[in-house]
């Protein structure tokens, strides 16, 4: 077994984290905690941390000692095949977490990469098993987020598995939506941080299916899109494309 290291304590300290402050903490923290117990979390975010474009947050087979919050910008997580291919596992931006893959065995089992300017919030592992161990509520949102990550794992092999490339990527640009409208921003119109060689990475196809994919998605009025900047213009007929319903609407 590796050394872990001892944790501090504690102390209250006067220049709080800002989680208290901060407009993402419904997001990536449980709704109900008290102020106070807030207040103990504002102590456990050790410091933020601001990353360029394509700076990596953590590596493969690195120690693990934090999870991340991200505050702002966009991530994603991938692995090295043995061929040397780079296998996109995930994307990951405002208001999420990063960081998990480390909790089982105490290295990083991925790579974690800023795909443009972004920060996030520390928060030492070991300080947050102890804090979570006294307010009860913010271990049940952790078994929640990690169920989550589980639930989004199926959700992608079931992806890779049973559909078609255009309704992978229906099923892709849906869940961004989704992600987005819960940020506050619009549901329909976003901007695409990753490229879509890693789009086809992350959903197992070539990149030239995908720019076929988006292709026929413009072409049947599903969305518009220019460069990296997409519109969704017909929400039900991606549902649709997805549920094997080819009619239009």
């Amino acid at each position: 077994m590796p050394n872990r290291k001892i944790a501090t304590p504690i102390t209250l300290i006067d220049v709080k984290s800002a989680c208290s402050n901060c407009n993402l903490h419904e997001l990536c923290l449980p709704l109900g905690l008290s102020h106070a117990e807030i207040e103990k979390l504002d102590e456990v975010v050790a410091n933020r941390r601001r990353l360029k474009r394509g700076e990596h947050l953590y590596r493969a087979g690195q120690p693990f000692d934090a999870i991340y919050a991200v505050r702002s910008g966009f991530f994603k997580t991938d692995v090295l095949l043995e061929d040397g291919r780079e296998q996109v596992t995930g994307f990951q931006m405002t208001g999420e977490l990063l960081g998990l893959d480390g909790i089982s065995t105490e290295h990083h089992s991925c790579n974690a990469v800023a795909l443009e300017d972004s920060e996030v919030c520390t928060i030492p592992f070991l300080h947050l098993e102890g804090l979570s161990r006294e307010i009860q509520t913010l271990q049940h949102h952790f078994h929640k987020v990690m169920s989550r990550e589980i639930v989004r794992d199926h959700g992608v092999m079931m992806l890779l598995g049973t559909m078609r490339a255009e309704e992978r990527l229906a099923a892709f640009l849906l869940n961004l939506s989704q992600r987005f409208t819960a940020r506050g921003y619009s549901p329909a119109e976003f901007y695409l941080r990753m490229t879509r060689e890693e789009i086809g990475s992350y959903l197992g196809l070539k990149l030239e299916t995908v720019s076929r994919a988006f292709s026929r998605f413009q072409e049947e009025g599903l969305i518009a899109v220019q460069q990296k900047h997409v519109r969704i213009l017909n929400t039900p007929g991606l549902k649709r494309l997805m549920s094997h319903q080819q009619g239009r609407g």
